[in-house]
């Protein structure tokens, strides 16, 4: 019931991130202020409630600190250590995570946290065939958003098809590889919910969309988008992506929310998976 204020905290986050880091786009280059959209702006107030002071806190929060460290570890960390930049950019969100909820817990205008329970809360009995999959697959591409809706999921696709149509050098960084993006992430999508739809049976959330905003795409972009590219990222994103993010978010301190565990994990995947590949004949 948290999507409204959630959304405008976020909206709030990006606004500011523009006004305030704009200027780094100066020289014409991207740069990641999208950033507080999907990470410390909605957060806030998906832990500490949807209160008016809440929503200005995360979007101020967001807006100050994540952009420039996911700007800096995206165009200044990640070519010298020679990983993809997604490993910079979720990176900072990581760590402005860290920083801005640990400012959060001497910040007396907020109220306490909504603790997450010991325990998984027990769930309606779901049958998780061929549809759930498919369901569930497609609400992955929302998830990032923290939207988890199939809807949304087909929204976002449909409006990244429409933009390619329209211009295919708009999306994707003008690579022209949103095809080969969106096969990558399909495959990484339906295999990673299928292998884990075990845990999705036995709790309340499984994060099986960490490879798709992060490994799949990155192993794409990286390589060309060639076949072997397309089939690497998307395989071996499923099977590391998603547990390594649940375990790191498992260990996280009550009052933190746990898409840190996420995001740390896409950055530590990526660096993990994508350059390596390299020593493999065909990329």
């Amino acid at each position: 019931g948290l999507w409204v204020p959630m959304l405008a905290s976020a909206m709030l986050g990006v606004a500011i991130s523009n006004l305030v880091w704009g200027w780094t786009m100066a020289s014409g280059t991207w740069q990641p202020l999208f950033a507080p959209f999907v990470s410390v702006s909605p957060t806030v107030v998906l832990m500490f409630g949807p209160d008016v002071k809440t929503v200005l806190t995360g979007g101020v929060l967001g807006g100050l600190v994540t952009p420039p460290l996911s700007v800096v570890g995206a165009g200044v960390v990640c070519p010298r250590l020679g990983v993809p930049p997604v490993v910079g950019v979720t990176g900072g969100m990581a760590i402005a995570a860290v920083i801005a909820f640990t400012l959060c817990r001497h910040l007396p205008w907020l109220p306490e946290p909504l603790r997450r329970p010991a325990e998984p809360s027990p769930v309606v009995p779901v049958k998780h065939g061929p549809t759930w999959v498919l369901r569930r697959s497609l609400a992955d591409f929302s998830e990032a958003q923290f939207f988890g809706s199939e809807w949304a999921g087909i929204g976002l696709i449909a409006g990244a098809v429409v933009a390619y149509l329209l211009d295919p050098a708009s999306p994707a960084y003008g690579s022209g590889l949103l095809p080969q993006i969106l096969a990558a992430q399909a495959i990484t999508a339906i295999l990673a919910v299928t292998i884990w739809r075990r845990r999705w049976a036995r709790r309340p959330f499984y994060p099986t969309f960490v490879p798709v905003v992060s490994v799949a795409p990155a192993c794409v972009l990286t390589y060309g988008g060639t076949p072997a590219s397309v089939l690497a990222g998307a395989v071996l994103g499923a099977v590391v992506g998603p547990p390594l993010a649940a375990a790191i978010s498992a260990r996280m301190p009550a009052d933190f929310h746990p898409f840190i565990g996420n995001v740390a994990a896409m950055a530590v995947a990526t660096s993990l998976i994508v350059p390596p590949l390299q020593l493999i004949p065909g990329f």
